[in-house]
């Protein structure tokens, strides 16, 4: 059975926890920036790209070689197997950066990658003329850093954080794999009390769900490789119904989102009804002042609006006053909130316990994070 080198990607700040990701479903890692590494089977390319929460794609490293030369770009390219990856007629289109390389344009090193595939593929087929790439896509990457280049077949397609459930979103959208990140930093177990004030379209709620439940949050789309002629149909039913034997339907979940905006509640409603989550979560329109519990040991995560757009910074601001108000006073709960405004705790009224810096894609946030009572 062929063992290949994976890498998982991900975004900077949330490597450490795609890394107890794989460790949590049986792998060896090795964390990096911006990808784990692991190894694996053709069956663990399927069950990584269903399982993994946090991370964006699951690539293979074909191979890796230090080039300052295109001569030794072509020849080294050449000379990795191709051949056991990509059919006759496969489609390989390239992608490629470069940083602080000898090699610093990208469209020739594209280039010479393209060349020097499609030469071995036409060796190992004995073509002459172009290759007709009219079958399934295997997308390669060429990433040159400080000269060490790394090639790479993305086995994931559209990025993990695609679950399929989204048919609708707000403004300013969290991206799920994100949202997913936000919940693994918490202290949030299934028996506990889960509250979004700012839910929007749900995402952060919808993931919470999906990991109460234990859902594989890939179980509902599918994958590039999928297409691939030795990733095979039974393999890939044979993860999914694992996949399906490991959820949890029975646990009784208590989650909340509400959101000021009718609207965003009915979308969210919507999307978990999508996700098939519709009676694990509760949808209601409500402002934050509004908000009471009896309940202890909760957990709020929040992902309020961040106040960048001209004029928005005076009712952002009283919104993080509301939150500060209402929550600030629940001393068994844990409240954990991002926002690129690097003054909210001022407006929140207390310093946070801890503060992490992620990435809302390109924006730079803190995660502010107000640490409970213990039980």
């Amino acid at each position: 059975m062929t063992t290949f080198n994976l890498i998982a990607t991900c975004a900077a700040g949330v490597e450490a926890l795609v890394g107890n990701e794989l460790r949590d479903l049986g792998y060896e890692v090795q964390v990096e920036n911006g990808r784990v590494r692991f190894e694996g089977t053709a069956k663990d390319i399927a069950k990584t790209n269903l399982w993994l929460r946090v991370a964006d794609r699951v690539k293979i490293v074909v191979g890796e070689f230090e080039a300052t030369t295109f001569d030794d770009l072509f020849e080294k390219t050449k000379a990795l197997p191709w051949d056991d990856y990509i059919p006759m007629d496969g489609a390989f289109p390239i992608s490629g950066k470069s940083v602080k390389s000898t090699l610093y344009s990208v469209p020739d090193v594209q280039r010479i990658v393209n060349k020097a595939v499609a030469e071995k593929i036409k060796e190992t087929y004995f073509r002459r003329g172009m290759l007709p790439e009219t079958g399934a896509k295997y997308p390669i990457e060429i990433s040159l850093r400080k000269d060490h280049a790394m090639l790479t077949l993305d086995t994931t397609g559209d990025s993990l954080f695609k679950r399929g459930y989204r048919t609708e979103k707000g403004g300013a959208p969290l991206k799920e794999n994100l949202a997913a990140a936000l919940i693994a930093l918490t202290t949030w177990y299934k028996d506990r009390p889960f509250v979004d004030p700012t839910c929007g379209s749900g995402t952060i709620p919808i993931e919470a769900a999906l990991i109460g439940r234990n859902i594989a949050p890939g179980f509902n789309r599918s994958f590039l490789c999928e297409d691939w002629d030795w990733m095979s149909e039974d393999m890939w039913e044979e993860v999914r119904a694992e996949a399906d034997e490991q959820a949890d339907y029975d646990t009784e979940l208590d989650i909340l989102g509400f959101d000021i905006d009718g609207r965003m509640i009915e979308i969210a409603k919507r999307n978990a009804l999508e996700a098939g989550l519709a009676h694990d979560i509760e949808f209601k329109q409500m402002q934050v002042a509004d908000f009471t519990t009896d309940k202890d040991f909760g957990i709020m995560v929040a992902n309020p609006p961040y106040g960048d757009r001209l004029g928005e910074d005076e009712s952002v601001h009283k919104l993080y006053r509301e939150i500060g108000e209402v929550f600030r006073p629940l001393n068994t709960w844990s409240k954990y909130i991002i926002t690129s405004d690097l003054d909210f705790e001022k407006f929140y009224g207390e310093r946070a316990t801890k503060k992490r810096k992620l990435y809302n894609g390109a924006i730079r946030t803190d995660y502010f994070q107000y640490w409970g009572d213990r039980r």
